[in-house]
């Protein structure tokens, strides 16, 4: 196996602050879907240690940098794929972009059953991580997309494109945009506010066509670093520019 023994984790204890940060997160999932997000967990871990998903390798970091950092984000991403006014054929369904280990499609697809989550990824390695997991996990609302999400074509399109470190809001409004449903949104996971991001996409003649509807701050439960999401939806025959809200 090769690599440097990973210090032991309690799993009792991964249980124990998982379930904490579910219930700072007002997710109330019930106990099959906690163990399936700490069976996933451990099979991040199994995997990175040869598939180098994550430049975290310590397990107890992995449940907050990862898990509880994609699960804060699931309450806006699975509200909005529940309620948005899009087409019957895009409600529910969540396209994750660039989703590599599966962050937040997965997390989102084991508390959201519900919700129908494609992950699409570029490194084929990383997808047959994704499809391993759908299968163990038993997750018949995710599905692993092997490709570029520029040349991905579907004809129903989706309720909501998410993305966590994935691209530059530039990139992603135009690599992904041509997915979304009429009605649809755009969420992208950020840290720190992104003002430059923002100010590269006027600069790029972005915000024409699309406009920023909210960019509200996260609490990640035991994580000290800022995060925010950008909530995006197209504009109606080129409406004006309108402020940008604040944080």
């Amino acid at each position: 196996m090769g690599g440097a023994r990973q210090p032991y984790i309690d799993p009792a204890q991964q249980k124990r602050r998982l379930e904490a940060g579910l219930g700072a997160l007002g997710l109330a999932l019930d106990p099959a879907q906690v163990d399936t997000l700490l069976s996933y967990l451990a099979l991040l871990a199994k995997w990175n240690a040869t598939y180098n998903l994550t430049a975290i390798r310590n397990a107890d970091e992995m449940l907050t940098h990862h898990l509880l950092d994609s699960l804060a984000a699931v309450p806006a991403l699975a509200e909005s794929a529940r309620s948005l006014s899009v087409p019957e054929a895009a409600r529910g369904r969540v396209l994750d972009v660039g989703s590599g280990g599966g962050m937040p499609g997965l997390p989102l697809a084991i508390a959201c059953p519900d919700v129908h989550v494609l992950m699409v990824d570029i490194v084929q390695k990383k997808t047959a991580f994704l499809t391993q997991c759908r299968a163990q996990l038993r997750l018949p609302n995710a599905a692993a997309h092997w490709g570029a999400v520029e040349k991905l074509d579907d004809p129903n399109g989706f309720a909501v494109i998410t993305s966590r470190a994935f691209a530059e809001l530039t990139d992603f409004v135009a690599l992904a945009g041509h997915l979304l449903a009429p009605g649809g949104k755009l969420i992208a996971m950020k840290g720190v506010y992104p003002h430059a991001e923002l100010d590269r996409m006027e600069a790029a003649g972005q915000m024409a066509r699309w406009q920023v509807e909210a960019v509200p701050r996260l609490q990640v439960p035991g994580l000290e670093a800022e995060r925010h999401l950008v909530v995006l939806s197209r504009r109606d025959n080129g409406a004006a520019v309108q402020g940008r809200p604040v944080q």
